[in-house]
């Protein structure tokens, strides 16, 4: 599967290019090359700068797993993972893992998301009977991963205001309700090529308690001002990092576990982790700065208006696709044209509106596919992307209704 993805990342790329030489842009070729060389270096750029983080986290989950403590965190959702990865044995630290890293991305965790992320799929990979092959149990983590609820998107918050948003913090609502579609498409998507049972007492019990706990804490927030609500989101991600650290550090002391020793040993597999990471990132990072340098997104773009115009549609949500569109390829640069699209036509457009709701609820799939597969050398990916994308789309569609909805 992402051998055949990335090569049509390279026939839509060349394709763009000759299009655009056709029609006279001699400056495709330039834009097109420096963006090869940018890539290879942004892939080192970010390998190094996942060393120090990912050793951090490494060596924190070792202590952990030595102590216990990750056994204890795994069983509060053991029962519904063991429903949705049925391969993996009761009471499997990997259960642990999974939790911890979708926990820290839906509170908006990054730095510890992605460490404590390939962490999961290192536990993962202990029961894949074909290691260069996603199994099932990989598959359905990386789908929830990309597709994660995103509790509270303080960066949207912050983007905006520093736009000059009359509030910046009216977009929660419709980014939770929009991220939430993504996550229900991607757990259906996957649990249907999987042929997972969803209409059970455990799932829906979880459902409820889940639900319950949204909603209150929805209404407490909805109470807040934008600056509050960043204030206490700040707080409240910074208690939690730091209550994991203390509390897998003690608790490993009490245990007495030796707990320098086993953080070293954690760390130095982060670090021969992160290097490992380079040659997968920079894999997908040049196909996707030659889909980008190439134009592709601007003619795809194009098109989708003539189509919505040909058809007497509002094309309103056109001016804010960029967004949608780029976020799976790249955070960076789906950030960036978020920003562009909120200066260009005002943070409290529909427009800006939207690119702020694109980019709090869906996620950079194929980033994350390169990162977490490379991490443990997997090769073919089976229904992972395709799921993933489903994820993605309906993110999108969703993004697009709930702007119309609470914007008009």
């Amino acid at each position: 599967m992402l051998n055949k993805i990335w090569t049509y990342f390279f026939v839509i790329a060349l394709a763009a290019i000759m299009w655009r030489l056709l029609h006279g842009d001699t400056q495709v070729a330039g834009v097109a090359i420096k963006a090869v060389f940018d890539s290879a270096e942004l892939a080192a750029t970010i390998a190094l700068g996942l060393v120090g983080v990912l050793s951090l986290w490494m060596g924190l989950m070792r202590l952990g797993e030595q102590s216990g403590m990750i056994g204890l965190i795994s069983r509060i959702f053991e029962p519904l993972l063991g429903k949705l990865m049925p391969e993996l044995p009761k009471g499997d630290r990997a259960f642990g893992s999974v939790t911890m890293n979708l926990t820290a991305n839906m509170f908006g965790l990054d730095n510890a998301a992605t460490p404590l992320g390939l962490k999961a799929m290192e536990d993962l990979q202990r029961h894949n009977p074909h290691k260069d092959t996603a199994s099932n149990a990989q598959i359905m983590f990386l789908v929830l991963n990309t597709s994660s609820v995103t509790l509270v998107p303080v960066t949207i918050f912050l983007y905006r205001a520093q736009q000059g948003a009359a509030a910046p913090a009216d977009v929660f609502l419709p980014i939770l309700l929009a991220t939430s579609a993504s996550t229900l498409a991607g757990l259906i998507s996957v649990a249907i090529m999987q042929r997972l049972p969803l209409l059970n007492f455990t799932f829906a019990a979880y459902a409820g308690v889940c639900l319950t706990l949204f909603g209150a804490m929805i209404a407490y927030l909805t109470t807040l001002t934008a600056e509050a609500i960043g204030a206490v989101s700040t707080l409240v991600g910074n208690l939690v990092l730091l209550g994991l650290v203390f509390l897998l550090v003690l608790t490993a002391v009490v245990r007495k576990v030796p707990v320098y020793d086993e953080f070293v040993e954690g760390a130095k597999e982060g670090f021969s982790q992160s290097v490992k990471l380079i040659p997968y990132l920079l894999a997908m990072l040049l196909a996707i700065a030659l889909l980008r340098g190439s134009g592709a997104l601007d003619l795809l773009l194009d098109g989708i208006r003539w189509c919505v115009n040909f058809v007497g549609l509002d094309n309103r949500f056109v001016d804010a696709l960029p967004t949608g569109l780029m976020q799976p390829l790249s955070g960076s640069g789906a950030r960036a044209m978020a920003l562009e699209t909120m200066d260009h036509f005002g943070v409290d457009s529909f427009a800006g509106r939207l690119a702020a709701i694109f980019q709090g609820s869906t996620e950079t799939t194929f980033y994350v596919f390169a990162v977490y597969f490379g991490a443990v050398g997997i090769r073919n990916g089976r229904h992972a992307i395709g799921c993933g994308l489903i994820a993605d789309l309906t993110g999108i569609i969703a993004a697009i209704f709930v702007a119309y909805w609470f914007y008009g």
